[in-house]
């Protein structure tokens, strides 16, 4: 069956050895053209609607750019290759590292196509890993380089990249030198390792590929400044630290620039690096540095712990930090979050808000306190000193608002008068006699009294509930 645009599906003819007959294959086959090439391929099944749903794929694949046949041949060594040339081309700087990782991912991989890396056997290798006893950290790098592989080859159109898992790593070090500790250090230490030492902690520099390496042509002594050409760190960027400010720091290059002049004197050599055992550059020192640790009782530390260390005091000592990170390399804040680095003074000034808080809050408890208990006893007064028929009433008590009463409405002129001299007034059938209470006296033209300006309420009351009972 051929469908225009769409390729065919048909069983090829073949011919019986033993009989000379000619028959059709049970096997059925696709065929579709690819930039003009026409393209034959097996399906391995007998049934036809799996070869049918092939050749969709594979103009689907076509439709989206990727090649379908290339797809089921690439193998592992296929992409092992593609990111071999990859980092060749690149220089990277990480070529070793990748090269370790392939190795330890060609026994499990090296078998298979690129199409039969799957999910779960991505699983499984993890699994396989981490029951020979490999670090978390070291399956994550094996698989972000094969991950790489196979972003390579979808590029290039020779594999599809697969959803990879993901593994959780809890690596982070807490390591940091308190100054006691690298002085006491630095006493088990031998001499040509104490100068290193000490320019790593000051600087916070990668000991082994920029501390180590480094060469007497990029420290200027007259400016007090040393330099990391571009190119020569990890993030490629160039990097100076001026020294000079650091008397301790210019001492001990002072030093060693005299060491190695006695050495080249000696020996008639030159010596280019900086830090050296008798002109010859250091390029470890894992053993006296585990006996000097175990001496100066910090086993675990490591070089690398100076680099957070140097953060850590930059931090203490109040340096911005887009100064500190021009000054360790650093390109982003990452590493005070990683290591969970902040300002002691930060932290202080963090608890001291939390004070002030707490105490507003407590203020502010205490006033709404007397506040309700100033209520209640306004609600109390005002039960007391209600008195019918006598005109007087307070207007509000407190915040509260009340419903007008006809005790409070306006009075005519003649009772106002009647009520100032202290006389009688009357009320239907009922005489009340109204005096002066203390040093208030009612106000003209309302019969309303502030009472909560009075010094003395409860003798307010007391005076009110006297009038209206002796009526």
């Amino acid at each position: 069956m051929t469908i225009r645009g769409m390729g065919s599906l048909f069983q090829p003819w073949y011919r019986d050895r033993k009989t000379g007959e000619r028959r059709h294959s049970p096997t059925w086959w696709i065929a579709y053209s690819f930039r003009g090439t026409k393209i034959r391929e097996c399906s391995h099944s007998t049934k036809r609607q799996d070869a049918a749903r092939l050749l969709k794929k594979r103009i689907g694949d076509i439709t989206q750019g990727r090649i379908g046949p290339q797809l089921d041949r690439t193998s592992f060594d296929d992409l092992a290759n593609i990111i071999k040339t990859d980092y060749e081309v690149n220089a990277r700087k990480s070529t070793a590292r990748m090269l370790t990782s392939l190795n330890g991912l060609k026994p499990f991989f090296g078998m298979y196509l690129a199409k039969d890396i799957t999910f779960d056997r991505l699983n499984a290798f993890i699994a396989h890993r981490l029951a020979q006893h490999m670090s978390p950290a070291s399956i994550r790098i094996d698989l972000s380089i094969l991950k790489r592989a196979f972003r390579l080859g979808e590029r290039a159109g020779k594999a599809l990249c697969p959803p990879f898992p993901t593994i959780q790593v809890h690596n982070v070090r807490s390591g940091f030198f308190e100054e006691d500790e690298f002085r006491l250090l630095l006493h088990y230490l031998p001499e040509e390792i104490q100068s290193l030492i000490t320019f790593a902690y000051f600087t916070g520099w990668r000991v082994r590929s920029e501390v180590m390496p480094l060469q007497w042509r990029q420290v200027n002594l007259s400016a007090g400044v040393v330099r990391l050409e571009p190119g020569t760190t990890k993030n490629d960027e160039g990097r100076q630290f001026p020294f000079g400010r650091l008397p301790e720091l210019e001492q001990v290059l002072t030093l060693q620039r005299q060491r190695t002049n006695d050495v080249q004197a000696r020996t008639g050599k030159s010596v280019p690096w900086v830090f050296h055992r008798n002109g010859i550059p250091i390029r470890d020192f894992t053993k006296v540095w585990r006996i000097a640790c175990r001496a100066a009782d910090v086993p675990g530390k490591i070089p690398h712990d100076f680099r957070r260390t140097a953060v850590r005091n930059l931090e203490r000592a109040g340096v911005s930090r887009s100064a500190a990170m021009k000054l360790t390399g650093h390109k982003t804040e990452s590493v005070y979050r990683r290591y969970a680095i902040v300002s002691e003074s930060d932290l202080a000034e963090g608890v001291q808000k939390l004070a002030r808080l707490e105490t507003s809050s407590g203020k502010a408890r205490a006033k709404q306190t007397v506040l309700e208990r100033g209520a209640k006893a306004g609600s109390e007064a005002k039960s007391l000193i209600m008195v019918p028929e006598a005109g007087i009433e307070p207007a509000r008590a407190f915040w509260t608002r009340g419903i007008l009463s006809p005790l409070r409405l306006p009075i005519s002129p003649l009772r106002q008068q009647r009520l100032h001299s202290g006389g009688t007034l009357t009320s239907r059938s009922r005489w009340v006699k109204v005096a002066a209470v203390g040093t208030h006296s009612l106000i003209p033209g309302c019969v309303c009294h502030r009472f909560d300006h009075c010094a003395n309420r409860s003798s307010y009351a007391a005076s009110i509930r006297g009038l209206s009972t002796s009526v």
